[in-house]
């Protein structure tokens, strides 16, 4: 065994906060007011504080939650893939309706955002452990085997990896053979800059979506001159229809970690985090084995690879549901046990990052690019993809389509080619990147998809998913879904997203319901565009993005559900919702 690291810098207790919220919360099913003032103790903080921490996190409940906790996903994909009945048949079977517990105590019923498992919807969470492609028959038998005492983790499902696509000639980045430590064994004869010189020559950008230069995050923090360094993996991998980083955790978990030991070594770090989100406390086990076996190698803990004075160790922080901590300064706040909201720029992370210490924070693609360049070289990287824009990107595809799934690309592919890999079906309306990202028309086939924005030929920049649509899905409904998403999720610190998403739903049931003319679609197009320009952080200034691009690029579509009359005094009848709870219970 090597030897263990000795900690020479102690994290401060509070950074066990998420830690000890999780332990109630799994041992109890809720945490109670005593578990709250002895935390408010144990940190020295107000009780009013740690309210403030529990509420933010979807995950966490003041009351009861019941001895089986269903989270289903209620996303886009999930709405078109049958969610209703199976949401139906969960009330059905377990006597409780969603937001509730049923009298027994037996099962809680909860909706949630985006899961990861957009390839196999409809999907759910129950105590955390995963269950995909579900119908009424298989809810039903999920349900009568939980009330025999079946444990969940017993009948769970193990969700496919679905890789439907690697570029030939050996030219795949991240599926290509996988060994373990075998870029480690080259960091010391390329020493700390040298590494980053790789990286810097392989031009790899981050892949999360900003594509900001990997090279000068490590660069920037090697630089500084703080006795304590650490690197932080972002795993929070929380955007509707992305689940690239769920297939590298699952079946490449040592590349990711891998990636983070480099890093470590190049910017002189001793300390890694990985911040894992809630949703994919199933992989938590298989990535603490990866883990372990590092340290049994010697790849982890105190003088690694035989390199003195080079100690490094990982851990995994859980995080709790919240997707405004996949921006990295809320991360950070989330990581010192708060509430994961965004901080004011005064800072980069690479300056004052982690417990105002010097912190790269990459995602998991970003880190697993990493390792696979310092294993194959900058020159075999750049082999693949387009001038300014090399190597390969994952792609996760899900939707209206035959075969949904990751998609390693080669920078330069066009829309028009991934369409027809993935058999996509009567495609009308694409959404990339997630809710944030832009959506696109068929007509736009032909751009290719890469990291540059040229004036002359505007590629598209996809920071990882691709959720297509036919003409038989209604935009208005998509777009109310990732408002609703934006809704749930805004932190709330900053008025133009707390009230621009509140007030850009409202308006959009009003054209929903055929109440709208061309002036109010003008002025929902405006609230988009103040959020974009006066918001926090990313999510408020992204949550429009779909909106605006859908209000230029579908206008005949939003013309056709116009008030006729332009008056906007119309209402509305919902027949079909009016008897809706009749028509359930009336047999």
């Amino acid at each position: 065994m090597p030897e263990i690291i000795s900690k020479k810098f102690q994290e401060p207790p509070r950074t066990q906060m998420l830690n000890k919220l999780w332990q109630f919360q799994q041992e109890r099913g809720y945490i109670d007011d005593d578990a709250l003032k002895g935390l408010a103790t144990e940190f020295g903080i107000s009780e009013i504080e740690v309210e403030g921490v529990i509420s933010f996190y979807h995950f966490f409940h003041r009351k009861p939650t019941g001895k089986y906790t269903i989270y289903l996903n209620n996303s886009i994909v999930s709405e078109i893939k049958g969610f209703q009945r199976i949401m139906e048949a969960f009330e059905r079977e377990t006597g409780a309706t969603f937001g509730t517990v049923d009298r027994t105590g037996t099962f809680g019923l909860f909706l949630t955002p985006c899961i990861g498992l957009s390839d196999q919807e409809p999907a759910a969470l129950i105590n955390f452990y995963p269950f995909t492609n579900l119908n009424a028959i298989k809810v039903k038998d999920i349900i009568s085997r939980l009330k025999q005492g079946v444990l969940p983790e017993s009948i769970c499902d193990a969700p496919s990896d679905n890789i439907r696509y690697v570029p030939a000639e050996d030219k795949s980045v991240f599926f290509r053979k996988y060994q373990t430590g075998q870029a480690l064994g080259k960091m010391e004869s390329l020493g700390p800059q040298g590494i980053i010189e790789e990286i810097k020559k392989s031009e790899l950008a981050g892949r999360g979506g900003a594509f900001y230069p990997t090279w000068k995050k490590w660069e920037a923090t090697r630089q500084q001159p703080a006795s304590q360094k650490f690197v932080v993996c972002n795993a929070d991998e929380g955007e509707p229809g992305t689940f690239k980083d769920r297939v590298l955790m699952n079946s490449y978990a040592g590349s990711m970690i891998g990636g983070m030991i480099i890093c470590g070594y190049a910017i002189g770090a001793t300390q890694g985090i990985i911040y894992l989100r809630g949703e994919y406390w199933w992989l938590k086990s298989k990535i603490e084995a990866a883990l372990q076996e590092f340290r049994v190698i010697g790849f982890l803990g105190k003088n690694i690879c035989d390199i003195k004075g080079f100690d490094f160790d990982i851990r995994i922080q859980m995080g709790a549901g919240s997707y405004v901590c996949g921006e990295e300064t809320a991360l950070l706040e989330s990581l010192e046990g708060k509430r994961g909201e965004p901080r004011t720029k005064w800072y980069f992370p690479v300056e004052r990052g982690y417990l105002q210490y010097p912190t790269v924070i990459n995602n998991v693609e970003t880190f697993c690019a990493a390792e696979r360049i310092i294993e194959m070289g900058a020159d075999a990287f750049r082999e693949s993809g387009i001038p300014g824009s090399p190597g390969t990107k994952l792609i996760s595809v899900s939707g209206d389509c035959k075969l949904p799934g990751i998609y390693e690309i080669e920078w330069g592919m066009t829309v028009a080619e991934l369409l027809e890999l993935c058999g996509a079906e009567d495609p009308y309306y694409i959404q990339v990147s997630g809710p944030s990202g832009e959506c696109i028309t068929v007509k736009e086939k032909f751009r290719r998809i890469s990291m540059l924005d040229l004036l002359a030929r505007k590629d598209i920049r996809c920071g990882g998913s691709f959720m297509i649509f036919n003409k038989q899905r209604d935009i208005v409904k998509i777009l109310l879904n990732f408002s609703a998403f934006f809704k749930e999720e805004s932190c709330g610190i900053c008025t133009p997203c707390r009230a621009g998403n509140f007030i850009i739903q409202r308006k959009l049931e009003r054209l929903q319901d055929g109440l709208f003319n061309e002036a109010d679609l003008q002025e929902l197009k405006s609230w988009g565009t103040l959020m974009k320009n006066t918001s926090r952080c990313g999510l408020g200034k992204t949550a429009a993005n779909s909106l605006i691009s859908a209000i230029d690029k579908f206008h005949d579509y939003f013309v056709a559900r116009f008030d006729k009359d332009f008056n906007g005094l119309n209402l509305k009848f919902d027949m079909a919702a009016a008897t809706a709870d009749y028509e359930k219970y009336k047999s």
